[in-house]
């Protein structure tokens, strides 16, 4: 079979599975296509409506699939700027080269974040994402997640590992939790600003991207239990150091040294000797502004992680004496045995550069001019060319820069990441460099190269190699898809015992200078078998080409042995352990005993360096679950919606994309072990009688042939129940094109899984609406008896405090009674007492006024207004006569002397006021009866209480008043 019937029939194959009814795939029959049909006829067939190509969310519902149709759709979707397309396993992204501020929002975070089914919405970054961190929680096991984003120089992977740090640092980092609120902030915080700083002193702008990564970063994102973010570490590969001292054309240096001297306040200018209008010679394309020049948002990030002030301004001052280093030139000396001379112009640099790395003038002038010979014990003294001069200057650079980031990396590590008790699981971000192909090619291309290679070698290796293999191992019927394996341009680059590492590595251990010519006679006699190498014989210059999976590129010969050794003269770094500088003293001390453990033959290479360090990197990703982000670049000039079909193809093809659709469409990219399965779905298959509490087998049998069984069992039963649906028309080819069962694994499509999340979903909503109803009943229940008794206690104790007050007052009532008939009875005796003769005084009485009556007094014959005089406890009524003479002129002796003991009649100024003289005793009585005219007449009080105690100065009003009437 052709590798176009074989597309043919897989395309078929899923396109009879590719409707939808209630989101789930079903079968739908259709003739078989006739066998004069050809794949241009399906591709055009399918090309005709182009207008709903955009539709396509998923490169597997394309059919057939081939380059064009991929191609189509993903140009389709650009123009109506749709940027994210699904490709099975792996996510396509293409760059807008334009901000869109609305799609990466935080309320499209939220919304991804909280949707029960993300894979539903629109494809997105955040889906891949969001997948990644509810495999964290796991629904088995948890398990450490990696997200691979590959893809060219400026394609846009830095954005898209930018965004994913943002999402986890938004979505993991939301505690309810008041007390961890200000530690979770902080880590956020600190998490998102260890990106400016990573990008301000690792990335550049280069032909490719304004952007460019120069170095490779792993950063892990440190999970606790609770999966909330705790903490991070960056792991960084290979920084390209030679582009401190020499940048390709038109393109820059490090992004820090263009935002230092456009960002400079007048102040640090001068701290830094730096004016205005200074050019130097290793900032080439100053005049060029990129959206990463911004110092303050630099500044602002290395405040958030904790570098005080005076650490920020030693890292600026080594960062300005490499400046100033830079425009350090040195002539030719005539004599051999004399050292160069510096140009007139460089000497104030060189003073610069000295005062600014806080080194000795005069000692950084002769490191840079001599060097230093050993002879067995003896040190000679050699001056050095004026080539040599240069090279050291540049290698003095390189080696203080990749010192100092090395430092910073250290520093971020130390202020982000988390003790090792305190998180359990991480999701790590890988953001590399993109494959490169310039016009002229060195070791760091090389090396980047080689990068790229693994990672596609990781994702040929993991998904589409160990998936069919897996496939077969577990008995499934499968064709296996072709695809291009790249292990052959590893074995070239890296294997053993002959590649072209291992022959730089030798080349470098020897003791002499390097050859071009000679190392190129030698790769072709020792790598002559492999097919992923060839050489020009007609070029000037010695190179080699490599074929990489995405293309050949051709890398110089000259100068590679010497990148390779990184030599760093001793004498130049005795120099910077002598620096006045606490930090670059620190760096270079710390360094020391590294370089004692490093001399001779024995020294670490380059290539061997990143070798090793790429390699642990691969062991992480192998032990974690892979998520990949393909980035593609439209079009070479970085334009805004600028879509080239040559660059993009190159690309596809060169990723493997067409065969990663191919497998993904026809395959089953979930596969869970039986007993994980039965764990999750067993209750699917026992939901009827769900009471009972117990699994069918049990599931901590190791017998897989059981397992196996009830599995089958299982997914019967759930496929059964979805054919009672009246809208689902299922035929007997479904168990066999949705799920499938192994050996050990159940090997399930998309659909089935969303199939067996929703009866899940459903039995667990029963069960849940059960114990809510119970739950519910047993609180109001609860609620009734405590409301009765409640309402019994309560009238307990009102019926207790009525009784009580009642009891109360009825004592009270007694009390108020008893002493009202005391006071009534000692009144009555009292009156009687006073009155004992009252029979005979009541002789000849005449009546008495009605008005006069009421108010308790007697009206003389010759006074019209009488005189009241008020006592305790009676009362005394006299009327005023025109003068005491007459009106006490009475007969008898007796009568005269009765009236003076009970009155006391003082005259003041004309008035009378007439008063009792017991008056001070509370009482007035009259004990002797006055014979004659005086009569005395007893009248009750109508008054029932009293209402104060007797006082010596206040009136009273007592019970009985007696009245007083005189009678001449």
């Amino acid at each position: 079979m052709s590798s176009a019937d074989h597309r043919r029939n897989v395309g078929a194959a899923y396109k009879n599975g590719g409707g939808k009814v209630r989101g789930f795939v079903q079968k739908v029959h259709s003739p078989p296509p006739s066998l004069n049909d050809s794949l241009e006829g399906e591709i055009q067939a399918f090309l005709i409506d182009e207008d709903q190509l955009h539709t396509y969310d998923d490169l597997t519902k394309v059919n057939p699939v081939t380059p064009t149709t991929v191609l189509k759709c993903l140009q389709a979707r650009y123009s109506a700027k749709v940027f994210y397309t699904h490709a099975g396993c792996t996510l396509v992204a293409l760059n807008p080269f334009q901000p869109i501020p609305d799609l990466y929002s935080l309320d499209v975070m939220k919304e991804y974040h909280c949707a029960p089914q993300p894979q539903e919405f629109k494809p997105h970054i955040f889906i891949v994402a969001e997948e990644a961190y509810r495999n964290v929680r796991g629904q088995l096991v948890p398990v450490n997640q990696s997200l691979v984003v590959s893809g060219e120089s400026g394609a846009g992977k830095t954005w898209t590992s930018r965004c994913l740090m943002k999402y986890y640092a938004t979505v993991a980092a939301s505690s309810s939790v008041v007390k961890n609120q200000d530690t979770v902030e902080r880590i956020e915080r600190r998490v998102l600003d260890s990106n400016p700083i990573m990008e301000a002193f690792g990335n550049a702008c280069t032909l490719r991207n304004n952007n460019s990564s120069r170095f490779g970063k792993y950063i892990q994102l440190q999970l606790d239990r609770c999966q909330l973010l705790v903490g991070a570490s960056v792991q960084t590969y290979l920084l390209e150091k030679t582009r401190v001292a020499c940048q390709p054309a038109n393109e820059r240096n490090f992004h820090i040294f263009y935002q230092m001297t456009k960002g400079a306040t007048d102040e640090q200018r001068k701290e830094w000797k730096m004016s205005r209008g200074q050019s130097f010679a290793w900032l080439p394309n100053s005049e060029k502004t990129v959206e990463e020049d911004c110092f303050q948002e630099t500044i602002e990030a290395m405040v958030h992680l904790g570098i005080n002030a005076e650490r920020q301004r030693q890292i600026f001052r080594i960062l300005a004496g490499i400046l100033q280093l830079g425009n350090v030139n040195f002539s030719s000396s005539s004599d051999e045995s004399q050292t160069c001379d510096l140009e007139e112009l460089s000497k104030d640099f060189l003073q610069r550069a000295a005062e600014l790395l806080c080194v000795p003038a005069e000692e950084l002038r002769t490191c840079l001019r001599v060097r230093m010979l050993k002879a067995g014990k003896q040190s000679v003294l050699k001056p050095c060319s004026q080539a040599e001069c240069s090279v050291r200057r540049d290698c003095l650079a390189k080696v203080i820069y990749a010192q100092l980031f090395e430092w910073l990396v250290t520093f971020i590590n130390n202020s982000i990441c988390a003790e090792e008790s305190t998180w359990c699981n991480f999701i790590g971000v890988l953001d590399v460099y993109g494959f490169e192909c310039f016009h002229i090619n060195n070791l760091e291309q090389l090396c980047i190269n080689y990068a790229n290679e693994k990672l596609q070698q990781h994702f040929v290796a993991h998904y589409l190699r160990a998936q069919q293999e897996e496939y077969v191992s577990e008995g499934l019927q499968w064709s296996f898809v072709k695809y291009q394996d790249n292990q052959s341009c590893l074995d070239l680059i890296e294997g053993s015992p002959v590649s072209v590492f291992s022959l730089l590595n030798e080349e470098s251990r020897l003791n002499r200078a390097s050859d071009a010519k000679t190392l190129r006679i030698r790769m072709e006699k020792e790598l002559c078998n492999n097919s992923n190498i060839s050489w020009d014989k007609f070029s000037k210059e010695p190179h080699f080409t490599v074929a990489h999976y995405a293309g050949k590129v051709s890398y110089r010969i000259q100068g590679i042995v010497e990148k390779n050794k990184d030599p760093v003269p001793p004498e130049l770094i005795n120099l910077l352990q002598k620096s006045d500088n606490p930090l670059l003293h620190q760096i270079f001390t710390d360094k020391e005993a590294d370089n004692t453990t490093s001399k001779g033959l024995s020294k670490v290479t380059v290539v061997s360096k990143f070798k090793n360090s790429l390699e642990s990197l691969m062991k992480i990703l192998h032990t974690t679950t892979p998520h990949y982000t393909r980035c593609i670049k439209p079009n070479p000039d970085c334009k805004p919606m600028t879509f080239k079909k040559e660059e993009v193809i190159m690309q596809l093809e060169a990723c493997g994309i067409v065969e990663t659709i191919h497998i993904s469409a026809a395959g089953f990219p979930i596969r869970i072990p039986f007993k994980g399965f039965m764990q999750r779905y067993g209750l699917i298959a026992k939901y009827s009688d769900f009471k009972s509490g117990s699994l069918p087998v049990d599931v901590e049998d190791d017998g897989n042939e059981i397992l196996r069984q009830e599995v089958e069992k299982l997914l019967h039963a759930v496929l059964r129940h979805e054919t009672t649906d009246p809208l689902c028309n299922l035929d007997s080819e479904k168990h066999n094109s949705w799920v499938h069962c192994g050996r050990t694994k159940v090997f399930l499509t998309q659909s089935m899984l969303d199939l067996l999340e929703g009866q899940r979903k459903m039995i667990l909503s029963q069960c849940a609406f059960t114990i809510q109803c119970c739950w519910l009943r047993y609180q109001c229940r609860r609620r009734n008896v405590r409301r009765q008794s409640a309402t019994l206690i309560q009238a307990a104790v009102r019926s207790w405090l009525v009784r009580k007050e009642v009891h109360r007052w009825n004592r009270a009532a007694s009390l108020i009674q008893g002493t009202w008939r005391k006071w009534r009875a000692l009144l009555k005796a009292l009156a009687e007492a006073e009155l004992d003769d009252v029979k005979d005084l009541q002789e000849d009485v005449p009546a008495l006024n009605p008005v006069i009556r009421e108010r308790g007094s007697v009206q003389l014959s010759n006074i019209q207004e009488p005189v009241t005089v008020r006592g305790w406890p009676m009362g005394l009524a006299l009327a005023s006569a025109p003068s005491i003479t007459v009106s006490l002129t009475a007969t008898g002796f007796q009568k005269m002397m009765s009236v003076m003991a009970s009155l006391n009649l003082p005259s003041r100024k004309g008035e009378y006021k007439v008063e009792t003289n017991q008056y001070t005793q509370g009482l007035a009585s009259i004990r002797a009866q006055p014979k004659g005219s005086v009569k005395l007449h007893c009248q009750r009080s109508p008054l029932l209480y009293a209402d104060r105690q007797p006082g010596k100065k206040c009136d009273v009003t007592g019970f009985n008043e007696i009245l007083l009437e005189k009678t001449l």
